[in-house]
């Protein structure tokens, strides 16, 4: 990761993370515009309280990171990879899917 800038490598990094849900069930998610936050609120808020500060400051740059820039991100991902949930998290009308879901993990971080 660049200083303020999320990158390919953050997300391959986390590739774990975002091949947990089956992408069909994804697209299901994003196309109901699904609140998951609310739906796994405590492991959200569990994972966000054992972040270290390299994690923590990841968090922070994703959460001020435009849509747009993060849906760049998700393409150049799925191009190198082939990963369906990249696809489906890079399609633009997925964009209010991502940034409901990312002001909802603002809110918990601002609660602290």
């Amino acid at each position: 990761m660049t200083e303020d800038k999320i990158t390919y490598a953050d997300v391959e990094e986390y590739q774990m993370l975002f091949t947990l849900a089956p992408p069909f069930l994804l697209e299901i998610f994003a196309r109901r515009a699904t609140d998951l936050v609310l739906k796994f609120k405590p492991i959200i808020q569990s994972y966000m309280d054992n972040l270290n500060d390299v994690q923590k400051n990841k968090l922070d740059i994703i959460l001020s990171t435009d849509v747009d820039e993060l849906q760049s991100v998700m393409w150049e991902a799925y191009q190198k990879t082939n990963i369906k949930q990249y696809e489906i998290l890079a399609n633009p009308e997925y964009k209010d899917f991502i940034n409901d879901n990312l002001d909802k993990i603002r809110k918990m971080v601002n609660k602290d």
